[in-house]
């Protein structure tokens, strides 16, 4: 039977309520100063992979988008991470994180140290946003409902526990608080309006739980590779190393 819209709105949040990776327990290590400097550089190194996968996903999505109205809403996306002319981006933000943990950024961007379980997650979301119908594409990147509250937990948490933060670093964070929820209420109410048979809505659903799995397999590798006892497999990055950035800092 098909539920009303807001009988699978409610759905949808149940998800992220269960499954949103804001309960891992890296998150946690990380949001309350548990993670030392090696650990956070690990995780911005392979957040970076996420991040800069994300323009790249949403090129494959209005690739095969007929509609110039849901072009145009979705094309800011993509603007929002890659930058324009008045927007650094989200990209450039993130390497500036990276620059403040004491990475080097050439280092970062190459994305050379990232690890084998992240690249393949990554991977598969943009696969799965390129492949499968636009209903289930949309639907995957309704984590952004849930985005906010982690961002304003990361925030708090990072100022208050680690030398690094400050509104330079932290900038990433603080502008998808403005971003996201632009982003989603588009996105929500798009798959509310389109999915409208229990075949679509349970479709739709798969989606965002497969997403909110793609998200949790990340942490679980940085958790198996980083923290005790740490297990990192051959070509990820190892701790001490590529860290030209914070050496000249010093010298």
């Amino acid at each position: 039977m098909t539920a009303t819209p807001a009988e699978f709105e409610a759905r949808l949040r149940q998800i992220g309520a269960e499954r949103y990776h804001d309960k891992h327990p890296f998150h946690h290590l990380l949001h309350s100063g548990g993670c030392t400097p090696d650990q956070v550089r690990a995780w911005v190194i392979n957040r970076f992979y996420y991040q800069a996968s994300i323009p790249m996903k949403d090129a494959a999505f209005m690739s095969r988008v007929e509609d110039p109205a849901l072009r145009r809403a979705w094309r800011s996306r993509i603007e929002d991470h890659d930058g324009t002319d008045a927007n650094e981006g989200g990209i450039a933000r993130w390497l500036r994180l990276a620059d403040a943990v004491g990475l080097d950024r050439d280092y970062v961007a190459s994305k050379r140290g990232v690890l084998p379980a992240t690249r393949f997650a990554v991977d598969a979301y943009v696969r799965f946003v390129r492949d499968k119908t636009l209903l289930e594409a949309v639907a995957a990147s309704l984590t952004e409902l849930f985005a906010p509250k982690i961002h304003a937990a990361r925030i708090e948490g990072l100022l208050a526990n680690y030398d690094f933060a400050d509104d330079s670093s932290l900038s990433y964070f603080r502008n998808r608080l403005n971003e996201a929820p632009k982003d989603v209420a588009f996105g929500l109410a798009w798959v509310l309006d389109h999915a409208d048979t229990a075949e679509k809505q349970d479709a739709a659903a798969a989606a965002l739980v497969f997403k909110t799995d793609v998200l949790w397999s990340q942490l679980d590798a940085l958790h198996a590779a980083y923290v005790t006892p740490a297990r990192i497999p051959p070509g990820a990055w190892q701790p001490d190393t590529h860290l030209i950035a914070a050496r000249s800092r010093a010298s």
